[in-house]
């Protein structure tokens, strides 16, 4: 592996982007604050701007760092405008394995954006970075989610019963995962 950290990337509709602090308005107004796209996550929605901040100072203060990967998802349609964050939650450099997340604002859901996004953050990934496999999960009371992963051609693995928590509670959590091999070039 060679860690290049957040580097931008563009598709066609998008510019994945570095944060940067001035980005808490946007983030908290769009997607942060909001209980129905945190409903199913792991953090709670953000009680004020503040938070929003805080999140972003700490996720800024590591960009220096070659194994950082936190992206604003921006529309080039839109200009600079924050619409929501893809980056890689965790990994497991002896395996070379990636397990990212990420979260849309309500406005822009189903259009197909958040896929595109997966989309170039898993090619980039595998190609610049060379990790051999990615991976994500889901509440499945969550199915959209699961429709972006399987949208990008990861693999349903399983679901492991009460396995994970989120602002639900205890929940079950669905797998997906996908390696380098499987790729359709």
């Amino acid at each position: 592996m060679k860690h290049l950290g957040t580097e931008s990337i563009v598709t066609d509709r998008l510019i994945l982007r570095r944060f940067t602090v001035e980005d808490a308005g946007p983030m908290y107004e769009n997607w942060a604050s909001d209980p129905e796209v945190t409903k199913y996550l792991t953090w709670p929605a953000h009680s004020c701007v503040e938070v929003s901040r805080r999140v972003l100072e700490d996720w800024v203060s590591h960009y220096g760092e070659k194994n950082f990967y936190q992206w604003a998802i921006t529309m080039k349609e839109l200009g600079d405008f924050p619409i929501g964050c893809i980056g890689v939650v965790s990994q497991r450099e002896d395996l070379e394995v990636a397990h990212i997340g990420y979260c849309l604002g309500r406005n822009w859901w189903h259009r197909g954006i958040m896929s595109e996004a997966l989309q170039a953050v898993m090619d980039y990934l595998f190609d610049q970075v060379g990790m051999r496999r990615l991976e994500s999960r889901h509440d499945p009371n969550n199915p959209h989610s699961g429709g972006v992963m399987r949208k990008c051609g990861m693999k349903f693995e399983g679901t492991l019963r009460q396995s994970d928590r989120n602002n639900q509670g205890i929940c079950d959590a669905c797998w997906y995962g996908i390696l380098v091999s499987d790729r359709e070039r």
